[in-house]
């Protein structure tokens, strides 16, 4: 195939149909079932079938267990900011499939998502054909959709979320790539990466391919950096050490976003960040590092020229990217009266940090939480660190087909003394919790990400997929 055109869509295709299509193939985010593989030979094996979509770009590849679609985000605006047509590829999404492929910041139509969702088909079955026993799921296929609208759209830089892990992950298929950013590390999904944080450390760290930059953003745990330098020292991958080469601060904060310092080897940068949160600066810090790491990079691409300045060249287009970053459902206002906050918190650590942003950011000492999370979710490490700033919780029934029994939410709550009452949907919730808070109340909703959407979608009115 030339590998700058896309095949023929079959006649007809539909968003919908395109949707069922990709649904029909294993999909543990729906199912919870992996489907486990000793490497990525499937999903090479289809991209080669396409013409290597995903090559012939400079790529930041990024994984992690926190803050690693905060920080693609961040570094996909600053990279906008400078000019730079960008392909920015995460997971999941809040209200549409679509919002996984974004062509400079915005989503790929659904027209677009149909059509190249038709054109991987033939490449599809040919793979099916060759792989026997072994099979594509739906994670390669979107994937894969997404480099191909990327090539499609003429994209000069692309950075690329890891979806699970990171070793045998679909997004895991670059021979080299620019940078490899790992984001704070904890104990996640323990039945597919191993139960401890070296284990899961390993597993993130496979990224990192010789000859990157590997950027390491501050780490909880000692141990998961041990392991992610070592393997940036097998890998002959020059390292940037966020937490030993940058400082960071907050200045001000309002209840839409926060002013912030990041000083760096190349000089200070204060810009507003739309972004709430502590977490959210070091996002930002690890992001810049990111981007000014990559800077060398781009003249060899022919793209732009290395960093000039705080106030002009590269260092103006960081201010512009981190201060036009859009990011929803990470510690996002809804509504003020009452204040309706939305996060994405699903563990220990992620509910701590939204413990600590509640009372920092909005002078919280009691909230009423809406929590759903997926059937996996350490639910009783979440309510630990919720308890304390929790005056009632609203255990709520998500539509997401992984959704954790409410009365599980419930009982875990009620078991450390914080009253919990179960509601069947979301959108009851969120009425209920109104009710109960009056104009002056704090609510959140929290657990995962398909909660805070579907509290999102419920108050802003956002469409579904």
């Amino acid at each position: 195939m030339d590998s700058g055109q896309c095949p023929a869509a079959p006649p007809g295709t539909s968003y919908p149909d395109a949707l069922q299509y990709l649904l029909s193939f294993a999909d543990f985010e729906r199912s919870g079932r992996f489907q486990d593989r000793p490497d990525v030979a499937p999903m090479l094996a289809l991209l080669q079938r396409l013409g290597d979509p995903h090559l012939g770009r400079p790529t930041v590849h990024i994984a992690g267990s926190k803050g690693k679609g905060s920080v693609a985000a961040m570094v996909d605006s600053v990279l906008r900011a400078d000019g730079l047509t960008t392909g920015l590829y995460t997971s999941p999404h809040l209200h549409s499939y679509t919002e996984r492929v974004r062509i400079n910041g915005e989503p790929v139509s659904e027209e677009t998502f149909a059509r190249l969702t038709g054109a991987l088909r033939p490449a599809v079955d040919a793979v099916q054909a060759e792989l026997g026993e072994r099979r594509l799921v739906t994670f390669d296929l979107l994937t894969a959709l997404a480099f191909l609208a990327f090539r499609e759209a003429g994209v000069r830089a692309q950075v690329v979320e890891v979806g699970l892990g990171g070793r045998v992950d679909s997004t895991n298929v670059f021979p080299a790539k620019e940078a490899a950013v790992i984001t704070p590390l904890s104990l996640e999904h323990t039945a597919v990466l191993g139960d401890t944080i070296e284990q899961i450390a390993r597993e993130k760290a496979g990224i990192i391919t010789p000859g990157c930059v590997a950027v390491l953003a501050p780490q909880p745990h000692q141990a998961a950096r041990e392991v992610v330098l070592q393997a940036a020292r097998a890998a002959g991958a020059r390292v940037v050490d966020v937490a030993g080469e940058y400082r960071w601060r907050r200045l001000a904060h309002d209840l839409r976003g926060q002013r912030i310092r990041i000083e760096g080897p190349r000089g200070p940068i204060e810009a507003r960040l739309p972004l709430l949160g502590a977490h959210q600066i070091e996002n930002a810090a690890t992001a810049v590092a990111t981007v000014e790491a990559l800077a060398p990079a781009l003249p060899r691409a022919g793209l732009r020229p290395a960093p000039t300045g705080a106030r002009d060249g590269w260092g103006g287009a960081i201010v512009r990217g981190l201060e036009s970053v859009r990011w929803p459902c990470r510690l996002e206002v809804l509504r003020e009266r009452p204040l309706v906050i939305a996060d994405g918190a699903h563990n220990r650590d992620s509910a701590g940090r939204l413990r600590e942003a509640l009372r920092d950011y909005f002078s919280c000492e009691r909230a009423i939480f809406i929590v759903g999370a997926s059937s996996d979710k350490d639910i009783a490490g979440l309510a630990q660190e919720i308890a304390p700033v929790a005056g009632a919780v609203i255990a709520a029934r998500a539509r997401h087909p992984r959704a954790m029994d409410p009365a599980l939410i419930a009982a875990e709550f009620g078991r450390r003394g914080v009253p919990a009452e179960i509601v069947d949907s979301v959108a009851g919730a969120v009425e209920r919790a109104m009710a109960v808070a009056g104009a002056g109340g704090v609510i959140c909703l929290l657990g995962s990400l398909f909660i805070a959407a579907e509290g999102r979608e419920y108050i802003l009115g956002c469409a579904r997929e």
